[in-house]
């Protein structure tokens, strides 16, 4: 394949901080590239060194001859009495544009609310990034490079950007390449074919040089990318063992002999010392930690024929949401989807008590205890002058982690803020810190109800993976509003969608229903089905799969969270037999050993048989409900 571009022992500075050094990587033709690290790793300037809009402090970039490159980055320069068209096309003829079927795709599916003509300070700022997106989209380059495309796309406007770049690619003769720094892991795994993860530099203190960052490179898209690395941790983890016995036999070497005497064998200096500097730096750990949740009762929060209209100028009214019927149960864990401007977070609102309907009424369960994680941070504005750590013992000073009492300082470390970092000014932590803390004290109120809005919003993929972990065992009702795919997939059992014209509807084929509407709806022009059924709990227990026919698969919330809770039960219930079938084989093999008691040996063998068989029936158990989950 050609060579597009290269770096050559490329070193970064930013002030006195070694952001990256002696960085060496190439970018081929074919090449899809996701970079992937913590905020303030310098992604972003990676990809400004790459597209020359930063020299380089050591190192050079390459080029190959006749390459054109075009780049997106995060902020935009447009000028605002420009209109949408002059911005993505310029002083190309519109005969030359309108003709071009990958132009009119474009147009089509990110520009579908936006008129051409529009001046760009009359845009919201999703509707600039997508025109943003639109302008380096429709240029004719042979290196594309995207900084955080996906902000501001819905699950469908990201659906279409993997669609069309795969197509890109697959129809440029000499294949191009693309680089894309994104927090989004679906799009990383349905584009990508190889990553980039930025290791951040790392300052040790006490006078010790700073470590700089690094890049490590691996084959596939994300999926592949969390194997291979986990595998390298493995590896290195195992290595850490042996250079610390080797250390240990060194050091103790070191220290034998006679107390006077002075002087070692330079070779054993050297080895010592070679161990101690052959540490690879440490990665910034976020551990996100499961508070205690108060006990939630049978109600929990019941919407009945709600809905909601705001009054216009013009003496009509704005319909957000019409007759919805929709009851939270109790461990109910539900996604909401749906276009930018549909209502989304106007439903959360009524959930939370901020709003209140103009039809039908909101009922809440007494023993609810609810808190929010909204799309901003700006509640942390009022503790700018603060230190992070005086930001959390706010909260509280203490706390009980599974069983233990951590302090506000020993949580702030978990969560990943290094000591110096604990005693910054909130002011000057970064977006991502900001949400972290943010829900750090979020949860350390012990909610039983968690309401999350866009909560993947300056989060790197290391902490969407903790994020994911903890809310894997928040045993409450979780509502999570989000356009990022993969988490909805991950922590939700099922998702609802906010269809913008005042109705909402549930989505048993997931989110793949969900385009498929999108895609009816826009391409054939036919009315959404929008009958929404959520019944809350029932009596008389719930359906099994193998009572229902092949034609009808499709299960009420509370038949769901009825098999999700038996599917809970059967692992626990394997989880017991795994543990007595060590127990009986350990038996097995003592007797086994000195053969002095036959007889229980038959017996347990017996034992395990019928264990054996029980383990069988409820994997079998468990296979049937999970294929009807899916």
């Amino acid at each position: 394949m050609a060579h597009l571009l290269g770096l050559e022992n490329i070193g970064i500075m930013v002030g006195s901080r070694r952001l990256l050094e002696d960085i060496t990587l190439g970018v081929d033709d074919g090449s899809r590239i996701g970079v992937l690290g913590p905020n303030g790793s310098g992604k972003s300037t990676l990809l400004s060194v790459l597209a020359g809009m930063r020299e380089a402090d050591a190192g050079q970039v390459t080029r190959a001859r006749g390459v054109a490159l075009s780049i997106l980055t995060q902020v935009d320069e447009f000028d605002d009495l420009d209109t949408v068209v002059a911005t993505i096309h310029g002083d190309t003829p519109e005969h030359e544009w309108a003709g071009n079927p990958t132009i009119r795709d474009i147009h089509e599916g990110l520009l579908r609310d936006v008129s051409l003509e529009q001046k760009i300070g009359e845009l919201s700022g999703g509707q600039r990034r997508r025109v943003a997106l639109a302008r380096v989209l429709s240029q004719d380059s042979d290196v594309l490079i995207l900084d955080e495309p996906t902000n501001h796309l819905d699950v469908e406007g990201v659906a279409w950007l993997a669609q069309h770049v795969n197509a890109r690619f697959a129809s440029k003769k000499d294949g191009g390449a693309l680089i894309v720094v994104t927090h989004d892991r679906w799009f990383l795994d349905a584009v990508c074919t190889r990553i980039w993860d930025v290791v951040p530099s790392v300052d040790p203190g006490n006078g010790r040089p700073q470590i700089p960052g690094y890049i490590e490179t691996y084959e596939g898209g994300y999926a592949a990318f969390i194997l291979a690395r986990n595998e390298r941790a493995r590896q290195a983890q195992v290595s850490a063992q042996k250079r610390d016995n080797a250390l240990r036999k060194e050091l103790a070497w070191l220290r034998r002999g006679a107390p006077a005497r002075t002087s070692k064998p330079k070779f054993r200096i050297e080895a010592a010392e070679a161990l101690i500097a052959d540490v690879p730096p440490p990665r910034d750990t976020v551990e996100l930690i499961k508070m205690a949740t108060a006990r939630l009762g049978k109600k929990v929060i019941d919407l009945e024929n709600v809905g909601l209209a705001y009054p216009r100028d013009d003496g009509d009214e704005t319909e957000i949401l019409r007759d919805v019927t929709w009851r939270l149960a109790p461990g109910e864990r539900v996604g909401i989807i749906g276009v930018n401007g549909a209502g989304k977070t106007t439903l959360l609102r009524l959930l939370e008590g901020v709003l209140e309907p103009t039809a039908g009424r909101v009922v809440r369960g007494k023993t609810v205890q609810l808190a929010v994680l909204s799309q901003s941070t700006h509640e942390l504005d009022a503790l700018a002058d603060k230190r992070v750590i005086e930001a959390v013992s706010d909260v509280a000073r203490h706390i009980e982690v599974g069983g233990k009492e951590l302090t506000a300082s020993q949580l702030v470390e978990r969560l990943g803020f290094t000591k110096q970092r604990a005693w910054t000014r909130v002011a000057e932590i970064s977006g991502g810190e900001r949400r972290r803390l943010q829900l750090l004290r979020l949860l350390m109120t012990e909610p039983n109800v968690l309401l999350l809005d866009e909560p993947t919003n300056d989060l790197d993929t290391d902490t969407l993976a903790s994020l994911e972990d903890l809310l894997d065992s928040f045993p409450g009702t979780l509502v999570v509003v989000s356009h990022d795919r993969y988490l909805l997939e991950r922590v939700t059992d099922h998702q609802i969608a906010v269809l913008g014209d005042g109705s909402v509807r549930d989505l048993p084929g997931g989110i793949d229903e969900y385009l498929h509407l999108i895609h009816h709806r826009n391409c054939e022009g036919k009315e959404w089905n929008a009958e929404f059924s959520n019944p809350g709990p029932q009596t008389g227990g719930v359906k099994s799969p193998g009572d229902i026919s092949d034609e009808v698969k499709t299960f009420t919330s509370a038949e769901r969270r009825e098999m999700t809770k038996e599917l809970s039960r059967i692992e626990r219930q394997l989880h017991k037999y795994e543990e007595q079938r060590e127990k009986i084989h350990a038996e097995i093999v003592a007797i086994s050993t000195t053969m002095n008691d036959s007889q229980k040996l038959v017996k347990l063998s017996q034992d395990l048989k019928a264990l054996d068989r029980e383990v069988d029936e409820l994997e079998s158990r468990w296979v049937e409900i999970s294929e009807y989950l899916i």
